[in-house]
C-alpha cells in the first residue's frame, strides 16, 4: 500500500526549482508514495483569535496534512532562513495547542538553491521547528541541494540525467523507507503492547 505524503513547498512561484524537485522526489517513487502538493499561499496569517472560528483555508490545510502518513518539506532559503509563507503554514498546522496535525508524522526536509550552500539555513530552521512539532525527521541522506537551476530540468519539469537525478533518486528511496520504518515500528509496538495486556488480563 502506498503511503500518503503531504508535500509542503516553501515557494509560491509556479516555476520554482523547489517545486520541481518536490515533484521529482515523489515521481521517482510513484509506486510507493501517494503524494499531494498542499497549497499554502492562501493561508491567512496565523492569529490565535481566529481559532474560535478558523478560516476555511486553515481547516482545509489541517485536514489535508492530518490525513497524510508523512510530510515532505521542500523549500528555498530566503535571507539565510525559512520563507515566511512556510513558517506561517507550520504555525497554522501546529495549532490549536495540543491539536497539531504534524504530531508524530515522519518527515523529511529538502532545500534547493542555485547557490553553493543549498539552502542550509532554511533547512535547519525547519528542522528546529520539527523538533518542537514532535516529528521524526529523516537525518540521512542530508539534502542541501546546491547549484540547482532551471537547466537541471527538461521542458516538462523532469530532472535531466546526471548526479542531481541520482541524488534525488536516493532521497526518494530513503524517504519511503523512513516512513515505512516509522509506521511499521509503531504497528509492532502496538501489537506487542496488546499481546502483553492480554497475557496479564
Amino acid at each position: 500500500m502506498a503511503h500518503k505524503i503531504a508535500i509542503i513547498v516553501g515557494s509560491l512561484r509556479e516555476g520554482s526549482i523547489n517545486r520541481k524537485v518536490a515533484r521529482s522526489i515523489c515521481g521517482l517513487r510513484n509506486d510507493n508514495l501517494d503524494c499531494s502538493m498542499i497549497e499554502i499561499g492562501d493561508l491567512p496569517l496565523y492569529n490565535q483569535d481566529l481559532d474560535v472560528d478558523p478560516p476555511e483555508q486553515w481547516t482545509r490545510f489541517r485536514q489535508q496534512v492530518g490525513a497524510a502518513d508523512g510530510v515532505l518539506f521542500v523549500s528555498p532559503e530566503y535571507n539565510r532562513g525559512i520563507p515566511g509563507v512556510l513558517k506561517n503554514a507550520i504555525d497554522v498546522g501546529s495549532r490549536p495547542y495540543g491539536q497539531s496535525v504534524f504530531d508524530k508524522k515522519p518527515g523529511a526536509i529538502v532545500t534547493a538553491s542555485p547557490g553553493s550552500i543549498g539552502g542550509f539555513g532554511s533547512n535547519h530552521q525547519i528542522r528546529q521547528a520539527a523538533v518542537f512539532l514532535n516529528m521524526p525527521i529523516m537525518q540521512q541522506p542530508e539534502a542541501y541541494l546546491g547549484h540547482v537551476t532551471d537547466d537541471s530540468f527538461d521542458d516538462s519539469g523532469c530532472l535531466t540525467e546526471g548526479p542531481l537525478k541520482q541524488l534525488i533518486t536516493n532521497l526518494a528511496h530513503a524517504f519511503h523507507d523512513w516512513v515505512e520504518m516509522i509506521h511499521r515500528s509503531r504497528q509492532l509496538m502496538a501489537e506487542d503492547a496488546a499481546h502483553r495486556a492480554k497475557e496479564h488480563a
